[in-house]
């Protein structure tokens, strides 16, 4: 592909597309602007050469127009002397250089053009590098909040699981605590009663049996009482 050729189709690219394509595109914009630059660089080359032969063109544009002026004053000088003859020559001279003349001429208006034409490519080139920078630096801005934004998620998300292990924690060491107070309460009841305990014991039971038998001794009177009275 011919370097002019690479340059049109660079100019003619859409940029944007070929970012929402490809994978990675940041890399594919730094490949498109080293392209970019180095198309540049190439072409002001080339464009250095151009100049370099329109200089050479002019001046032998220059030259050309001075022979034809020094032949013409030698034509004059012929006739004046009365030498037509070699006036001829001179004039034929002068006829093959402005041929010449004419030649260089034109090659001279196209190469302008071709100036001009390089000169209005350049500047679209440079447009559109330009236009490449500005979207780097904005992917790379984005790509830098992106990276940013993630780790301003993920650390809410750790903050948020250890805030749940928290509660987690305290709800299993309230439930210990519960637990440990009922098992505190159970404390002593699977344990054998002391001997003082089983003496007291049976002293109360005896209590019990000595007031249940005054219990009955007194309803026993009573009920003979109640027979006595109906006699």
């Amino acid at each position: 592909m011919g370097i002019f050729s690479r340059m049109s189709d660079i100019i003619n690219a859409n940029i944007n597309s070929m970012l929402d394509k490809a994978e990675d595109p940041e890399k594919m914009i730094r490949l498109i602007i080293q392209e970019m630059e180095d198309t540049l660089v190439e072409v002001r080359s080339s464009s250095a050469r151009v100049l370099a032969d329109r200089k050479a063109a002019a001046r032998r544009v220059e030259q050309l127009q001075g022979e034809a002026q020094t032949w013409e004053k030698k034509a004059k000088l012929a006739i004046s002397k009365g030498r037509e003859d070699l006036a001829r020559a001179a004039l034929q001279e002068k006829r093959e250089i402005e041929e010449e003349l004419e030649a260089v001429g034109n090659e001279l208006a196209a190469t302008d053009d071709h100036i001009e034409q390089l000169n209005d490519e350049i500047a679209k080139l440079q447009s559109k590098l330009n236009d490449a920078k500005a979207k780097k630096k904005a992917l790379v801005m984005r790509s830098q909040t992106v990276e940013s934004r993630i780790k301003v998620k993920r650390q809410v998300n750790r903050e948020a699981l250890d805030e749940a292990f928290g509660r987690f924690e305290h709800f299993e060491r309230r439930m210990d605590t519960l637990e440990s107070q009922l098992d505190a309460m159970d404390l002593g009841k699977d344990v054998a009663p002391s001997l003082a305990a089983e003496i007291d014991a049976l002293a109360e039971d005896e209590k019990i049996t000595e007031e249940l038998e005054r219990l009955k001794a007194e309803l026993g009177e009573g009920d003979r009482s109640s027979s006595a009275d109906k006699a």
